[in-house]
């Protein structure tokens, strides 16, 4: 009976953490590209500095004041030497979304964003010469094709919001492969991560935002009806971004790791039809078609990596990055997991 219990609490527990995950991730994607077109708030820099800034003040409210998690303690030259490279990159990844967002459908961003599974095997088989299975390859092939069939039958298409959202991929894939080397022998959470990572992401930003955006935010002060109200929205969506980090660390804790990777792609499945009841975007058959395809080689790529990390690797196989566990490697670098944070 005990155990019946504590089975159906789990599972509640389990769907609950998604579905506030779902919730979190759809309304911040929503809310941001509400501020671009609604808002005419057309500054992805300063809407990212805005949330580092919200992030930055959320981390030190749940470590410091609620405690929440404890604080991973990091040596002063680490911070310089390991964190400052991966908050670059964590900046130019947020800032690509954000870009993307400005200038093409939230469907068709969600659907590019879908291609990071590719860009994070190609680049660790370029640069860390790992070895895959070639299901891994084989994964592939259904995101790349629907992805181009997504891009060809594109109505709202645009090159630069496209490219934004391509080198946004990349950049996600650079901070998971930079993630073994620069945070080796940290255990960092979501929480951890956001704390030391916000800070200088923020410090990052500031300035290329005030140069490149500070007199168009000016102008949007004293030219915008409802100033106040809008404001409101802005700030609101920095306060759901670091409300999204909390959900990811609570999701991760909840769930299996196939069970997150299906939740990712129909948490994708979810923003789409989501922005289109709300913006009311044109979404062709054949783009639908290739939207699906995409997510259906997701999903493929999560199970086949999930399949082939029970392999067990021969007894005394070296793991030190630049050597692949077996000639079938898979391991992810990091905890994919953790891919997904705003």
């Amino acid at each position: 009976m005990e155990d019946s219990v504590l089975s159906q609490w789990n599972m509640f527990r389990s769907i609950l953490a998604i579905l506030q995950w779902w919730s979190f991730n759809v309304t911040v994607i929503i809310m941001n590209k509400w501020i671009f077109q609604k808002l005419d708030f057309k500054f992805p820099l300063s809407v990212s500095c805005i949330h580092f800034i919200c992030s930055s003040i959320g981390a030190y409210i749940a470590i410091k004041v609620l405690k929440v998690k404890p604080l991973i303690v990091v040596d002063p030259e680490d911070r310089w030497r390991r964190i400052f490279p991966m908050s670059f990159v964590f900046c130019v990844n947020i800032v690509l979304g954000n870009v993307s967002l400005r200038y093409i459908p939230v469907s068709f961003m969600q659907t590019i964003k879908s291609f990071t599974p590719a860009t994070t095997v190609v680049l660790q088989w370029l640069i860390w010469r790992k070895y895959f299975d070639w299901r891994i390859w084989a994964a592939l092939v259904p995101i790349v094709g629907g992805i181009l069939l997504t891009s060809v039958t594109e109505l709202s298409f645009n090159m630069f919001g496209f490219c934004a959202a391509l080198f946004g991929c990349l950049a996600t894939s650079t901070k998971t492969i930079l993630a073994e080397s620069l945070l080796h022998g940290y255990k960092f959470d979501s929480i951890n991560t956001v704390y030391y990572m916000a800070p200088f992401a923020t410090m990052i930003l500031a300035v290329p935002a005030m140069v490149l955006e500070g007199s168009g935010v000016v102008d949007w002060f004293y030219t915008h009806e409802s100033v106040g109200s809008s404001l409101v929205i802005i700030l609101t969506s920095g306060v759901l971004a670091f409300c999204l980090n909390f959900s990811i660390f609570y999701v991760i804790h909840s769930t299996t790791a196939v069970t997150f990777n299906v939740a990712g792609n129909l948490k994708v499945a979810v923003a789409v039809l989501v922005s289109w009841l709300i913006f009311r975007n044109p979404i062709p058959a054949l783009n639908a078609v290739g939207c699906g395809i995409t997510l259906l080689g997701c999903t493929f790529y999560g199970y086949v990596r999930h399949m082939l990390s029970q392999q067990q690797p021969p007894p005394g196989t070296p793991r030190t990055p630049r050597t692949p566990r077996n000639r079938m490697e898979l391991l992810p670098l990091v905890n994919d997991k953790l891919d997904d944070k705003v």
